[in-house]
């Protein structure tokens, strides 16, 4: 039903929830100061500021003839994702992260459950490897480059270092005390958590368009940590190959061996085991270190298991990722007649076989930088004649290899397929209706035509690098170990890996060095962790807790305390990522408020990925149909800021655009359910409204005098500068689109209606 009709004590409340790290307050609400209203040092809910710190009012609403109040407040997040050293050291688990994105990516099987069982069991089995991986890298590094070869007696490498330390087990066991307390710093940061669930509405699982916190997390903490440590005592064995001749490091080697296939099958089920169960198995691998330490005994100041152990890991790992390959193509099969019918930009990416690539890429990132993290030491120690695994031979021409690939590929699409597609297309259409000047056509088809570009095919080349590099590493180690070959251009590609290895471990860690000092210098680094920390625990317990735990039950609990007050009508608004999380604010209120308070909800996206990119990587999680039930239970009030420049984002409720005869045609959301054909002609100030999408020109038209102006092609940013801004949020709250002040505009009656 539509919003109630307004009356005189009507008000708006503009809910404006932040994008990406290092927005501050000011730059949210677009004020000169802000003052802080509520939430905690996680969660901030800002309002602007008068001179004495006292909470303004916000700009008025000009709708239906007069000026309506308005009530602007801004949830800031960025403090659970950027700030201190521990935060910014996230970034060093982001092959972690991409493992635990890949579960989330799943497609949907209702038939055939088994398979969706088998695919997110082999995944979990993978992310344990991954932790083994990168743990058993990091002990090469500390155990092997380090202790046993820098620091054996009569070396002239870290001289500092005194003849008591080199001599005797003491300097692997200061080696197994560092390692010991990485594991115990990854345990730690799986219990982290900005969790809030409310009284009374609990998680529930499997449901679209709502997360929830896997409650075997601990369990899932428990085994990787168990993981980790038997991963160390194996190296300190001899690896997994080979079988020890004396009984007492027999006997370890073989409780070893043992725990490793009991943490993998625990790791498939992924059920708890209980919190003394838990104990006791951490207990039993720790004794386990400690007891392999004393056994340790370099030989020719090498750990013999270090290239067994790196070797099997990284094997096994590449056999798992394979198999779930494989294990996903029926999956995806299966759940394709979900969306057989819809148009192709709206289909999941590779069919749902996304997640595949996903976790190949997790895994050759965790290798390549163990891999480089070891160059990287053996250049700080200034000693090349310091032995490396053998397999980082391969590793390192994977990666120059790799690196050429990419090269290749920006060449292509940014110098070759984006000016081209720029000269074929000329002037899109649809810009020649919404601007009116010749040069601002010219400055926006160019950026039209990267965005387009990017939009559709940047995931096509990840997933070209990924698949690329998948059947590199298959064909290396056939090469190597099948045919024992090491052709000339080896060394070449492999100089040119240990380059990009080397400047990879040594720019991340500079990277987390800047954010720990200054979280705003790194941007870039900030986004990368908003991305991937969006998603629960569910694959991976070693990576950032999930903000939108915190930030969905917060911001549903801030809006229910507007709405309890008759006269407020709340639209929630949020800008690129920030709108993914008010679109599932917006859901979980629309099935929570009663009909009276739910009708004077609302919603407005700005710069949004939510099409192009979180429904189509996401299909399990953001469906077309819940998203399309929840444009109908708002009954339209869900409105998004366009432009075609924007990289980023794009059309959130419309699809299938093409002009005719001045006309924008389109399909799209409809506010009766389900979706339908659109059609809509730009007004004065060349915005097209189609569905629930307001396509503005970029540039903007020449300034009026009246409100903030931004020059040039703003992109992705500055939406608030946009005239349109203020409209869109007349629209949401069910107060119809403004005309000229002083003149009364109708409830939705410019709302484009099925042909």
């Amino acid at each position: 039903m539509p919003a109630p009709l307004p009356g005189p004590d009507t008000r708006i409340v503009e809910m404006r929830v932040s994008g990406l790290v290092g927005t501050s307050g000011e730059t949210l609400l677009d004020t000169v100061q802000t003052v802080d209203v509520a939430g905690d040092e996680l969660g901030r809910v800002v309002r602007p500021a008068d001179r004495l710190r006292r909470p303004a009012p916000g700009p008025v609403v000009p709708a239906l003839g007069r000026s309506i109040p308005r009530t602007v407040e801004g949830y800031l997040w960025s403090g659970m994702t950027s700030g201190g050293v521990a935060k910014a050291a996230w970034a060093l688990l982001f092959p972690f992260s991409l493992a635990n994105v890949a579960f989330w990516m799943l497609p949907p099987v209702h038939r055939g459950r088994w398979l969706g069982g088998l695919c997110r069991g082999l995944l979990r089995i993978a992310s344990v490897l991954l932790t083994m991986l990168l743990v058993s890298q990091v002990a090469a590094a500390v155990l092997d480059l380090v202790a046993a070869q820098c620091l054996a007696p009569g070396r002239a490498c870290l001289t500092w270092v005194t003849p008591e330390l080199r001599e005797g087990p003491l300097r692997i066991g200061i080696g197994v005390a560092l390692l010991l307390a990485l594991v115990y710093a990854l345990h730690r940061i799986s219990a982290t958590n900005w969790r809030v669930r409310p009284p009374g509405h609990p998680g529930r699982k499997g449901v679209p368009m709502r997360l929830r916190a896997d409650p075997e997390a601990p369990g899932m903490s428990a085994t990787h940590a168990v993981a980790a440590l038997a991963c160390i005592a194996l190296l300190l064995l001899g690896g997994p190959f080979h079988v020890p001749t004396k009984i007492p490091q027999l006997i370890a080697w073989i409780c070893t061996l043992a725990l490793v296939l009991a943490v993998l099958l625990g790791g498939a089920i992924g059920s708890d085991t209980g919190a003394i169960a838990r104990r006791s198995l951490l207990t039993f691998a720790t004794l386990l270190v400690i007891y392999a330490t004393v056994l340790a005994a370099p030989v020719d100041n090498r750990l013999p298991g270090v290239d067994n152990t790196v070797e099997g890991l990284g094997g096994s790992l590449l056999v798992v990722t394979v198999l779930f390959a494989l294990a996903l193509i029926p999956s995806a099969l299966l759940a394709r007649p979900a969306w057989r019918d819809r148009p192709r930009r709206l289909r999941p990416w590779l069919g749902g076989w996304a997640a595949a690539p996903v976790l190949a890429l997790a895994g050759l990132l965790g290798g390549g930088f163990g891999a480089g993290l070891a160059i990287a030491v053996r250049k700080l120690l200034r000693e090349e004649n310091l032995a490396l695994p053998t397999t980082y031979d391969l590793v390192t021409v994977l990666w120059g290899g790799g690196l050429g690939l990419m090269a290749l590929l920006a060449i292509a699409g940014y110098a070759i397929a984006v000016p081209l597609r720029r000269r074929r297309r000329g002037i899109p259409p649809i810009v020649e209706l919404m601007e009116h000047d010749e040069q601002q056509e010219q400055d926006a088809a160019r950026a039209w035509a990267r965005s387009a570009w990017e939009r559709r095919h940047l995931h096509h080349l990840a997933v070209i690098v990924a698949l690329g590099l998948c059947v590199g590493a298959i064909a290396l180690l056939v090469v190597r170990f099948g045919f024992t070959l090491q052709p000339g251009w080896f060394t070449t590609v492999s100089a040119i890996g240990v380059f990009a290895l080397g400047a990879l471990a040594a720019g991340l860690l500079r990277v987390v060095y800047s954010a720990a000092r200054s979280p705003q210098r790194s941007r870039h680094l900030g986004a990368l962790a908003d991305l991937v920390s969006f998603w629960p625990r569910a694959a991976h317990p070693g990576v950032p807790p999930c903000y939108a735990l915190k930030v969905v039950p917060e911001l549903a609990a801030r809006v229910k305390e507007h709405l309890a007050e008759p006269g407020t009508r709340v639209v929630l608004s949020g800008l690129n990522l920030g709108s993914i999380l008010t679109v599932l604010t917006a859901a979980q209120l629309s099935a929570e408020l009663p009909p009276d308070e739910r009708d004077r909800l609302g919603l407005l996206t700005a710069g949004s990925p939510l099409q192009w990119g979180y429904q189509r990587a996401f299909p399990a999680v953001l469906p077309q149909d819940s998203l399309a039930d929840l444009f109908s239970s708002l009954d339209g009030r869900w409105r998004a800021l366009c432009r075609g420049t924007d990289i980023f984002g794009g059309g959130v409720t419309t699809w299938r655009h093409q002009t005719s005869n001045g006309h924008l045609l389109g399909e799209g959301y409809l506010p009766e359910g389900k979706w339908g054909a659109l059609e809509t002609t730009p007004d004065d100030a060349g915005v097209l409204i189609l569905g629930g999408d307001h396509w503005v020109p970029d540039p903007l038209r020449a300034p009026d005098g009246r409100s903030r102006w931004a020059p040039g092609v703003l992109k992705h940013t500055e939406y608030l500068a946009d005239p349109e801004w203020d409209n869109a949020v007349a629209m949401a709250a069910g107060l119809g689109r403004p005309k000229t002040l002083g003149e009364q505009g109708s409830l939705f009656g410019d709302l484009p209606r099925p042909r």
